[in-house]
């Protein structure tokens, strides 16, 4: 009978089993990492009940962080197994399997709590991309930069000098998001706010690093506001911040993972929302230093050699 139940879940391919696990510990674990959407947990009497025609309790594990899903996905398993149950006791008219939803980290299925980590990304991204690229590209447009070159400051010390105050300040825009977020929209924040500041701080690296590489291409204030537009753009997009990524084709859910907003968003909906830490969030972080290093070389090599 419970094979009979999972293919009947299957078998219109809006479900896929994905794995099998040897305890509810175990698969609410996967549901925590991401891993899995819904988890469906079948009691050991299930079969003895439903041969004695009593009504048998099934527990749904749903990962309520995207709300939307979470309620798409509700409400596709309420009907499957409806007409499952229908199909064993066509004459009753009681259901003779009932689903027990459980909705994790996001118990009322609010949007608003998918959505503000996605647009704290997106902000950020945009501010520290264009800040960046902005302050840069002034230095072109005033002449200053020839000034700075006849100090005795090394190169290393001009640049960081611009880093240094973009950092403070956009680590000040991203708390005031987050207060805006709790307070205004009553975002939770279930993990630790050292690890919130911890890894931001390593994205607006890359954010300030892909502002240095534009303004090293752009001539001017205009073209940089139009190339950072531009680039922002496939970010946000891939970023999974307003669609979910399992919604795109596969082409474009493989070409996210060299997004550093998708890592960076699934960061904070891990920490905020699930509070989540380190051991489960590594392989973003892993991302997101890469990213950091990589571009940080290339902006800095490409804005030595302006001074040169």
């Amino acid at each position: 009978e419970s094979r009979e139940l999972v293919s009947a879940l299957t078998e219109n391919r809006v479900f896929r089993a994905t794995q099998y696990q040897p305890s509810q510990e175990a698969l609410s674990q996967q549901v925590r990492e991401g891993k899995v959407t819904v988890g469906l947990v079948i009691p050991p009497e299930f079969q003895r009940q439903l041969s004695q025609n009593k009504p048998a309790d099934l527990q749904i594990l749903v990962d309520g962080v995207d709300a939307n899903t979470a309620g798409i996905a509700s409400g596709y398993l309420r009907r499957i197994l409806q007409d499952y149950g229908s199909q064993l006791l066509p004459n009753s008219s009681l259901p003779l399997v009932r689903p027990r939803h459980v909705f994790l980290y996001n118990p009322g299925l609010i949007s608003s709590w998918f959505f503000v980590p996605g647009v704290t990304g997106i902000s950020i991204t945009i501010v520290s991309s264009l800040v960046s690229a902005l302050t840069v590209i002034r230095e072109k447009d005033t002449g200053t930069l020839e000034q700075l070159l006849m100090t005795p400051a090394a190169e290393w010390e001009i640049l960081l000098a611009k880093i240094i105050p973009l950092f403070v300040l956009l680590m000040g825009t991203a708390f005031l998001a987050l207060g805006l977020g709790r307070f205004i929209f009553g975002v939770p924040i279930r993990g630790s706010l050292f690890l919130f500041a911890l890894l931001t701080g390593l994205y607006l690296f890359v954010g300030i690093a892909i502002g240095i590489l534009l303004a090293t291409i752009s001539r001017n204030q205009q073209q940089v506001v139009l190339t950072a537009f531009f680039a922002n753009i496939p970010l946000i997009q891939l970023s999974g911040a307003i669609a979910p990524v399992d919604s795109m084709p596969a082409f474009f859910r493989y070409l996210s993972i060299l997004n550093p907003l998708r890592h960076y968003i699934r960061i904070l909906r891990g920490i905020l929302l699930k509070g989540i830490g380190l051991d489960m969030l590594w392989p973003n972080v892993l991302a997101l230093t890469i990213f950091a290093v990589v571009l940080l070389t290339i902006s800095i090599n490409q804005f030595r050699k302006q001074l040169t």
